[in-house]
């Protein structure tokens, strides 16, 4: 398998996607690599949204791309080329609940995440981190109870931050149904949420061990 370096990823990063397809159209093959790479995100949170397994959203990733390549000459530019392959996955991740015994249709009434290689940050405090774990998972748990049609254009039009018009377009539904289900969407969230959380938890606002063992250490540092 042949995988595009860094320095040739870094080379064509300057394209569109529209010119990035010219080129593997061409013969540069391995440079659908590029198109990936910006896309894994996306895709991955589209299909997760609606398969809501991890493993199957990757096998989903996996043959929207197999798809969208042995298709690649029926882009014809009339939508990005992001929302035409959101709309394949979108098609796969469907196709794969509709042979689930029980279905729930996306018209019916009523996130882990794939990372490419990005450059090392500071890493926060263990406290720190244990806590955007738990609220990650929290924020994953409510968004995974949304129903079905108002979980997949909160994921693609406020996570993924999508256009109200390309969410429309991606799920085959108008704008006014896409601005309705998101509003439901942050209403139910907000219920879930403070429902899980609670407004008055004794689990906010911990003082855990790590901060008491700080300042109880200060406090004996100055007083001994």
């Amino acid at each position: 398998m042949h995988v595009v370096s860094a320095s040739v990823l870094d080379q064509w990063a300057a394209l569109t996607d529209e010119q990035v397809v010219v080129e593997v159209l061409r013969g540069h093959t391995a440079l659908f690599e590029v198109l990936m790479r910006r896309h894994n995100e996306r895709i991955y949170r589209a299909a997760r949204a609606i398969v809501r397994d991890e493993r199957e959203a990757e096998d989903v990733m996996q043959q929207a791309y197999v798809n969208a390549y042995a298709h690649l000459r029926q882009f014809d530019g009339r939508a990005r080329f992001s929302t035409w392959l959101t709309r394949i996955a979108v098609h796969e991740a469907l196709r794969r609940v509709r042979r689930r015994p029980t279905l729930a249709s996306l018209d019916s009434p009523g996130h882990s995440t794939v990372e490419c290689p990005m450059p090392a940050a500071p890493s926060p405090d263990p406290e720190r981190q244990a806590f955007s774990r738990e609220l990650r998972a929290l924020l994953e748990s409510a968004i995974d109870a949304l129903p079905d049609g108002s979980r997949e254009v909160f994921m693609l039009r406020q996570v993924e931050g999508m256009s109200t018009g390309d969410v429309a377009e991606t799920l085959d539904v108008t704008e006014d149904v896409v601005k309705t289900r998101l509003s439901r969407a942050r209403a139910a969230l907000r219920r879930d949420l403070l429902q899980r959380a609670g407004i008055a938890s004794p689990e906010a606002f911990r003082f855990l061990r790590p901060r008491c063992d700080r300042v109880v250490a200060a406090v004996l540092a100055r007083i001994l």
